[in-house]
C-alpha cells in the first residue's frame, strides 16, 4: 500500500505553516537569534532558534494548561494545524479506530528541571502532581489522541535527532501493513532551558562568537564551530492512497520508502567511514524500489558539525558517488530542532519536489575540501525530479532516510500498486 502525504502542521524559528516555512527556506530568512532577556536559556546559549510564545489556552482548557510541557502545547497546534490542512476530522473523514499517532521527542524535561528546582528550594510538597504526564514522551501523542479522539495506534519514538523522521517511517510501515488509514506523524521539541543548553555548552558542540546569530549555522562550511539549538514542532499526515483519493484529498508527495539503521559505533560520535549512513540511504532507495540514480535531491543532516557533515559527505559519496546528486542543509536557517528538524526537512523535500524548486545552504561560502559534494548554495536550484532523499541522524548512532516521490500536487491521491 502507499503512504502519501496529505496534510502538514510546521512550526519551527523560520515560521508557522507550509507556505510560511517553504517561503523562508527558499529566500533566505532566518530563525537563528540570541536569546531575550528574561528567556530562561539567555545565560546557556549565545545563539538559538526560537518560537514565539504560546498561550496553552489556544490549544487545551482547564487548570491542566498551567502545567502542560511546551512539548505538548506545540504538538497540539501542530496536530491542528496539519488536520486542518489535510481537510479531516476524525469520526467524518477517518474512522476512529484506523488513525494513528506517532510523535517523537525527548520528552518534557524543561518539567523534570523546574520540578527538581522546586522540590530542592521547598521540599517534597513543592512537587507538582502533574510532573508525571510533564514528562513523560508519549504525553504528546496521547493528549493529541484526546483532544481529537483517536482510537488507534498510539506512540512515542525516542531515537535522539532521528525521532521525527522515524516516526514517519513506523507510520509508512503501519499504512504498508493495512493496519491505518491515517497517521498523524512527527516531534515536538522544546529544548531550550538551562540544563539541556549547558551539557551541549559544556561539550564545546554549540556554535559561538558570531556577532550576526542569523549567521551562525554554517552546515559543511570551513568556518562552522557548532550547531545552533532550537525549538519546534512538526507533524504530517500520512495517508493510505486509496483512503485519500476516495476523499479526493490533496497530495503533497508520496513517501515512497524508508530506511533505518545503527552503526555500533560511539553514543554521540557518527561512524567516521559513513558506513551506517550509507547503508540507511541504500536501504531507503530498495524499500521503494528505486536506485540511486533516481534521486536528484537531498536534503542532508548537515548539522553545522565538522564530524557529522564528513561523515555524511563520505556516505553520499558511498552511494552516490563524488557530486552525484544535488544536496542542501535547511539547517542553516531553522538550526537543529533535534527530533523535529527530520520532519520539517521532509516537508521540505515534498514541496520542493512538487513545485521543482530546491532550497540551498544558506552561508555556505567557503565549503569544506572534506565535503566535496554538489552543494546547492546562496540561491534556489530549479529542477524538476521525481525523486528526494532526506537523511536524520541522532544519537547513539540511529540512522534514518526518508525517500519522497513526487506526485500531482493539485489533483487527487494516486495509489500505486504493489506498495
Amino acid at each position: 500500500m502507499t503512504a502519501v502525504i496529505t496534510g502538514m502542521g510546521l512550526f519551527s524559528p523560520v515560521g508557522r505553516g507550509v507556505e510560511a516555512t517553504f517561503d523562508a527556506l527558499t529566500s533566505g530568512k532566518s530563525g537563528l537569534t540570541r536569546p531575550p532577556e528574561g528567556h530562561p536559556a539567555r545565560e546557556s546559549l549565545e545563539v538559538a532558534g526560537l518560537l514565539p510564545p504560546v498561550d496553552p489556552r489556544t490549544v487545551a482548557s482547564g487548570p491542566e494548561t498551567k502545567v502542560l510541557d511546551r512539548i505538548v502545547v506545540l504538538a497540539l497546534l501542530t496536530a491542528a494545524d496539519a488536520l486542518a490542512d489535510a481537510g479531516i476530522e476524525v469520526g467524518r473523514d477517518v474512522d476512529p479506530g484506523r488513525i494513528g499517532v506517532i510523535v517523537g521527542g525527548v520528552g518534557g524535561m524543561s518539567t523534570l528541571e523546574s520540578q527538581v528546582i522546586a522540590r530542592a528550594a521547598r521540599g517534597r510538597a513543592a512537587v507538582s502532581p502533574y510532573l508525571l504526564t510533564g514528562i513523560l514522551a508519549n504525553m504528546p501523542s496521547a493528549r493529541i489522541a484526546i483532544t481529537h479522539g483517536i482510537r488507534g495506534y498510539s506512540s512515542s519514538v525516542g531515537t535522539a535527532c532521528a525521532s521525527g523522521a522515524q516516526s514517519v517511517a513506523d507510520a509508512v510501515r503501519l499504512i504498508r501493513a493495512g493496519e491505518a488509514d491515517v497517521v498523524l506523524c512527527g516531534a515536538s521539541e522544546a529544548p531550550l532551558f538551562p540544563t539541556f543548553c549547558d551539557t551541549f555548552g559544556n561539550a564545546r558542540a554549540l556554535a559561538r562568537g558570531w556577532d550576526d546569530p542569523t549567521e551562525a549555522s554554517r552546515p559543511f562550511d570551513t568556518r562552522r564551530n557548532g550547531f545552533v539549538l532550537a525549538e519546534g514542532a512538526a507533524l504530517l499526515v500520512l495517508e493510505r492512497a486509496e483512503h485519500a483519493a476516495a476523499r479526493g484529498a490533496r497530495v503533497y508527495a508520496e513517501v515512497a520508502g524508508y530506511g533505518a539503521t545503527t552503526d555500533a559505533y560511539h553514543p554521540t560520535a557518527p561512524r567516521p567511514d559513513g558506513a551506517g549512513a550509507a547503508e540507511c540511504m541504500r536501504r531507503a532507495l530498495a524499500s521503494g524500489g528505486v536506485t540511486a540514480a533516481d534521486v536528484g535531491y537531498v536534503n542532508a543532516h548537515g548539522t553545522s558539525t565538522k564530524l557529522g557533515d564528513i561523515a555524511e559527505t563520505v556516505a553520499l559519496a558511498e552511494v552516490f558517488g563524488a557530486g552525484g546528486v544535488p544536496v542542501s542543509s535547511t539547517k542553516a536557517l531553522t538550526g537543529h530542532l533535534l527530533g523535529a528538524s527530520g520532519v520539517v526537512e521532509a516537508a521540505a523535500c515534498a514541496l520542493a519536489l512538487g513545485r521543482g524548486l530546491l532550497p540551498p545552504t544558506y552561508h555556505l561560502d567557503d565549503p569544506d575540501p572534506d565535503c566535496p559534494a554538489d552543494h546547492i548554495r546562496a540561491e534556489p536550484r530549479a529542477t524538476r525530479t521525481d525523486f528526494a532523499l532526506t537523511n536524520s541522524f541522532g544519537f547513539g548512532g540511529q540512522n534514518v532516510s526518508l525517500l519522497l516521490r513526487r506526485t500531482d500536487a493539485a489533483g487527487p491521491a494516486v495509489a500505486r500498486p504493489g506498495r
